[in-house]
């Protein structure tokens, strides 16, 4: 018997509630497509006051623009980041579907919640900058690598200090991926 999600999950299309549903006992709201409706956006705030809601998109433009429009009109939902490499099919195209079970697992088993208060320190934009992570040759990568690390997802520069900033991630969780990219690169 497979496990049962409480939150309702927040995908593109079909192809991705069938993937979750192979993995898990799990309600989802398809978006289908960037163009959010009104009448979606609307099952969603029913869905977040209810059950609460986790948003799963394709780490990709058209994905984290639907996450960006869901986040902006639904308050206090919660993320889950799939890493681009392991949401890729053998031709190269990046979906939820093309997921596998283990890495869906992984990603739901550790969602992100915007936390509104917190008394731990917050890393801030400069701390960003100073970890060599905006600007230079290896930028790009070392972002890219934190960011999974962080369970963020894969974003550009100021896509990057966006979701550290809401998703408040702490200076201790920020020094930990931090100093595990250190080792990594030795």
């Amino acid at each position: 018997m497979r496990e049962k999600i409480q939150e309702v999950i927040v995908v593109e299309g079909r192809d991705d509630t069938t993937r979750l549903q192979e993995v898990y006992d799990v309600d989802t709201i398809e978006t289908n497509g960037s163009a959010v409706s009104k009448q979606t956006i609307e099952r969603i705030k029913r869905a977040q006051e209810t059950r609460g809601v986790i948003i799963l998109t394709d780490p990709d433009y058209p994905g984290d623009r639907i996450r960006a429009v869901v986040e902006e009109q639904v308050k206090g939902c919660k993320h889950a980041y799939l890493p681009r490499a392991e949401a890729k099919d053998k031709r190269g195209k990046i979906g939820v579907e093309h997921a596998s079970p283990a890495t869906i697992r992984r990603v739901l088993e550790a969602v992100y919640e915007q936390r509104v208060e917190t008394d731990m320190p917050l890393v801030t934009r400069q701390m960003v900058l100073e970890a060599d992570l905006i600007g230079g040759a290896d930028a790009a990568r070392r972002r890219k690598r934190l960011g999974v690390l962080l369970r963020i997802g894969e974003p550009n520069a100021k896509q990057f200090v966006k979701r550290v900033e809401a998703l408040r991630v702490t200076i201790e969780e920020w020094e930990r991926a931090l100093a595990q990219l250190e080792e990594e690169n030795h």
